[in-house]
Order: C-alpha cells, then structure tokens, then sequence
C-alpha cells in the first residue's frame, strides 16, 4: 500500500470528527479518577480505539453513499466521491482494521468494552443502511453513538454509568444533530432530498422547535445536575454551579453559529476553528478539574 492511497484512507477516516470521542473521558473526570494514572491510560487506548472505529464507519458511510456524495457541493471532494481512492482499497483497509480493533479491545481493556465498541459499530451500520431514512429516529441514533461513547468510558474504568450524565449526553448530542439536520437543509436548500432523502421529512421550523425544546432541557438538565443532593454529596459541595455560565455561553454560540452564520453542519469543526468556543470549552475543563481538586 503506498504513501499516497495510505493518506487517502486516513483522510476518509476524518480525524477532524475524532473530537467527538473526547466525550469518553467524562466517566473518568466526574468520577474523581482523573488523577489515576492506570484509569488514564486505559481511557487513552479506549479512546484510541474510537477514533479508529468511527473512522472505519465514515469509511462505510463512504462507501454506501458514493453517488449521493458526488452530488455534494463539499462531499463530492472526499477520496472515494472523486475518485481518488478505489473502494476495493477501502475495503481491504477496512476488514484489517476492524480485525485490529477486535484483538485490542479484548487484549488491552475488557470484554464490557468490546461489547459496547461492537454494538456502536451495529448501531452504525444499521443507521447507515436503514435508521439514517426514518425520520427523527435518525437524530436519535447519532445520540445513541454518543451515549454509546459514554458508557465505554464508564465501563472500562469500571464506574458507575450516572444517570444524569445519561440525561446530559443524550439531549447536548440531540442539540448537536438536529442543528446538523438544520444546517444541512439550509445549505442544500431544493435539492436536499436529493443528497439525503430523510432531509425532505423536515422543514426549518420543525427544526427550530425541536432544537428550542433541547436546547432548554439540555440547560435545566446541567443545572439541576450540579446543584442535586447526589453531586454535592459525591463531590463534597456545590461548587459545580460555578460551571454552568461556562455551558450557558458554549450552547448560546453555537446557536449564534447555526442562526446567523449559517454553520453548525459540522460540530467539531466549530471546536476547532472557533475561537469563543474552543476558548468556553478550555475554561469549563479548567474550573471541572479546579471544582474536583477542591473537592478532595
């Protein structure tokens, strides 16, 4: 396999999106083990593994969607859409790399592990081939695989899946999908049933309700977590409230982006080029970890 073809599946693999998997370390952070060396580096592998299991399914997605992508104003650029990278490539690349994966999961973390990993990559390919077409159960199986991302960073640490982080996880990843959804009909406008059919089941004031209803449970949700009997008893005060303007501004941003920029098809792409976000993002980690360091 030479240099060039080598680049082109690392590039279908869409590391940028790898941020998403960065959620897999909130079981190690708010169950007070972020200073655990072992937990860390077992989270790292778990989180390596992620990166290289949801890049093998923007893989697949590439793959069942070539002739939809060729009609994409920004997809149509991608390795396989062009043309560029041969799909008999990206599937040989494809069976080694989940074979890989396989062995590591079980070698390196544990069985628990492996399962969850194995039931994203089902919920998955069943998005890409069927769910992705059902409209509304298609925004809930993207939160499900960030839920799904949760739970393996719980269960390899072996915590306690919260429940409240349940309830945050999956109304931020509704947020996120339903502003993709949006964003999407926005750019492609007429012709958005033509690159994703499901697009045609919406219109921008459904959207705009839905995101609305989310956006506020996903707030309530944060706030009463931090201020509940459980977490005050767990961290030993109530100094997590301090966190919540952190949240508030990060949310109202996005909405800012979605709103009048136009943007927000592409989450980690804010996170990164965004400055006020990633600037959010950075100081609500710093007052979690100064909050738990206090706590103790």
């Amino acid at each position: 396999m030479n240099t060039n073809i080598v680049l082109l599946l690392f590039r279908s693999m869409r590391p940028k999106q790898w941020t998403k998997n960065a959620i897999i370390f909130a079981p190690l952070v708010f169950s007070q083990n972020f200073l655990k060396a072992p937990l860390i580096l077992e989270v790292c592998i778990a989180f390596a593994v992620f990166c290289a299991l949801s890049g093998a399914v923007y893989i697949i997605n590439d793959l069942l969607d070539i002739e939809q992508d060729r009609k994409h104003p920004l997809k149509c650029k991608r390795p396989l859409a062009s043309g560029q990278l041969k799909p008999r490539s990206a599937v040989f690349f494809l069976t080694a790399l989940l074979t890989g994966l396989s062995l590591c999961s079980l070698t390196f973390l544990n069985l628990h592990f492996a399962g969850i990993a194995a039931g994203y990559l089902m919920l998955q390919l069943c998005y890409s081939s069927w769910l992705k077409h059902i409209v509304i159960i298609d925004v809930f199986c993207i939160a499900a695989g960030f839920l799904l991302r949760v739970a393996a960073g719980a269960v390899v640490i072996e915590v306690t899946f919260s429940t409240w982080l349940f309830f945050c996880t999956i109304l931020l990843a509704l947020f996120l999908a339903l502003s993709k959804r949006r964003h999407e009909l926005v750019l492609l406008e007429d012709s958005a049933g033509e690159h994703r059919r499901i697009l045609d089941e919406y219109s921008t004031g459904l959207l705009d309700q839905m995101i609305s209803i989310v956006t506020t449970a996903t707030l309530i949700a944060y706030i009463l977590y931090t201020v509940s009997d459980e977490t005050v008893a767990k961290f030993g005060s109530d100094k997590l409230k301090y966190t919540i303007p952190f949240v508030l501004y990060g949310i109202f941003r996005y909405l800012y982006l979605v709103y009048q920029k136009n943007e927000g098809g592409s989450p980690e792409k804010a996170l990164l080029n965004d400055r006020p976000i990633l600037l959010s993002v950075v100081l609500y980690g710093l007052a979690v970890c100064a909050v738990l360091l206090y706590s103790h």
